[in-house]
């Protein structure tokens, strides 16, 4: 029986020191009012004078502003901005991001300084390897003739400078051998009669050599038919240059016309890489410059090279420009149709001012830089690039050597401080709708206002509530919660969508949960939950 009296009798207790609470605070927000005004209407010096209302704001953060207070179609009221909301740090640029030092750190933001560097890159590009069009050689015959006999009768088969390649039989050339061992003859028959024979048979007889010699026939086989006088009945043909067999045609007994290609020889001790280098990399090239190249059969190996040509033409077809690469080739372990990846260093050696790649944010028609100002403090810098490299990018306009912008969670500081109204601002376009960032979200724990200023706007950096959920989405990433009031943002509680910043903060939700959770706006009108939890009060209930 004493339970039960007990029970209702601490109900009635709690309520009544909640009612009590909510009445005190209340009076303390009356007497502040109070107290502001009398400051307002004071002598000058005596306290900080009433702000200046300068227009009223969508509360949900939609581009719609009014000159006088007023509701929106949910019956929300429109949030009042303020004239002079950062004079508590000190009168911040117009446009200038305000972020908490705790924030900041919990978003893991990091810095480096813009600086000289050269902006070296590697160009990569696909390959494949060629022998050295100087380096082959074509055995034909300057005469119609008959194979007689094969000393190399195999493709692929190595052969040195002068070896014998093949024996040849030819009426033709067996009628002039014949032809100047008769005018030697007769030369010598006639040297001591008149001189006009004489001259006469000289002049048949160096017609004759004439001939052989640019039938290409050997320079013994002719010492030795004027020596003799004996013909020869096949002439044998000699490897002109030291390499490999890479073509044969000949077959031993075929008949071959003048001009027809026998065996082609190549020395393969250097060889050359054909590389595709794409449109947009192609005026970095230069003959001379360094190159690595790999192969897929050697993966441990790399192989030096050097760029000696760029070609003049390109290929319509895949928009890029060969560029020849030579390289040694000693133990022939690079072989011609073999695929290639190429690395082409490119880029000025000279220094130029530089920012990492990840600090500019691209949105498509300009480039901007966070350049920080300060602690939690980051200006938006609009720049002008230049030529990029692997890491860097280069700085014509906007930011000068030494300042320090950030390179790592510029997502992140966009989606805590609506950096998209900042930027906005650069142009010139400040005004309704896009109010100076900064201010109250600094200077007091995120979804809190300090006293004395205006409640936070959407560019605050993070604001909380509880709630229940109503539902889930997963594959659209958005969850639907039943919430309280939003005292930073002046909601009245409501049901409504959130977009979550990642997956993960959707596991384990199930509708009817309640939660504590931190949301943001990420850009006009769209809210991301940042954290989701079960509600603590929740746990003490249980």
């Amino acid at each position: 029986m004493r339970n039960t009296v007990v029970i209702p009798l601490v109900l009635a207790m709690a309520v009544a020191g909640l009612a009590g609470g909510r009445w005190w605070e209340a009076r303390q927000h009356a007497g502040a009012g109070s107290g502001s005004q009398a400051s307002a209407s004071g002598p000058a010096g005596s306290g900080p004078a009433q702000r200046k209302i300068l227009y009223y704001r969508n509360p949900m953060g939609l581009p719609d502003t009014s000159p006088t207070p007023k509701k929106d179609p949910m019956g929300m009221d429109y949030i009042a901005v303020y004239d002079g909301e950062d004079q508590d740090r000190g009168a911040a640029a117009a446009g200038q991001v305000r972020i908490s030092a705790d924030k900041v750190q919990k978003l893991g933001v990091r810095v480096e300084a813009v600086a000289m560097r050269p902006l070296a890159r590697i160009v990569r590009a696909s390959g494949r390897v060629e022998p050295d069009e100087r380096r082959v050689s074509t055995v034909t015959a300057k005469f119609e003739g008959y194979v007689e006999r094969l000393h190399v009768n195999a493709t692929g088969q190595p052969v040195a400078r002068g070896q014998a390649l093949f024996e040849v039989y030819s009426p033709e050339l067996v009628s002039a051998q014949r032809e100047y061992a008769i005018a030697v003859q007769g030369m010598r028959a006639l040297a001591g009669a008149g001189s006009d024979a004489a001259a006469g048979m000289k002049q048949l007889a160096d017609a004759s050599l004439a001939r052989l010699r640019n039938w290409d026939l050997p320079a013994d086989q002719v010492e030795a038919l004027a020596r003799s006088g004996e013909t020869r009945r096949t002439v044998t043909f000699r490897s002109p240059v030291g390499g490999i067999v890479t073509e044969k045609k000949a077959v031993q007994g075929m008949r071959f016309m003048p001009g027809e290609a026998l065996y082609q020889v190549t020395d393969l001790g250097a060889v050359w890489v054909i590389a595709d280098v794409f449109e947009q990399d192609i005026a970095a090239m230069r003959p001379g410059a360094r190159a690595t190249v790999r192969i897929n059969a050697y993966p441990e190996r790399s192989f030096p090279g050097t760029v000696t040509y760029v070609y003049p033409t390109m290929k319509a077809e895949t928009r890029t420009v060969p560029v020849r690469i030579e390289l040694p080739n000693p133990r022939q372990l690079l072989k011609p149709a073999m695929f290639a990846q190429v690395e082409l260093p490119a880029g000025d050696p000279r220094p130029v001012l530089t920012v990492p790649d990840s600090a500019v944010i691209d949105s498509g028609t300009r480039s901007v830089v966070l350049v920080q100002a300060g602690e939690g403090r980051f200006d938006p810098r609009e720049v002008k690039l230049g030529a990029r490299g692997d890491a860097y990018v280069q700085v014509l306009e906007g930011v000068r050597e030494g300042e320090v912008v950030v390179v790592a969670a510029n997502f992140l500081i966009d989606a805590e401080s609506n950096l998209k109204a900042a930027v906005h601002s650069l142009g010139g376009h400040q005004g309704h709708g896009t109010p100076a960032l900064g201010a109250a979200s600094a200077a007091a724990p995120a979804g809190t206002a300090p006293a004395g200023t205006a409640p936070a706007s959407p560019a605050a950096a993070g604001h909380k509530g509880q709630g229940t959920v109503d539902g889930i989405d997963a594959k659209a990433g958005t969850v639907s919660l039943n919430h309280g009031p939003i005292a930073s943002l002046k909601w009245p509680g409501m049901t409504m969508e959130f977009k979550v910043a990642n997956e993960s903060l959707l596991r384990g939700l199930k509708p009817g949960a309640q939660v504590d959770f931190e949301f943001v706006e990420r850009q006009q009108g769209e809210w991301v939950i940042t954290s989701i939890a079960p509600s603590a009060a929740a746990h003490v209930h249980r």
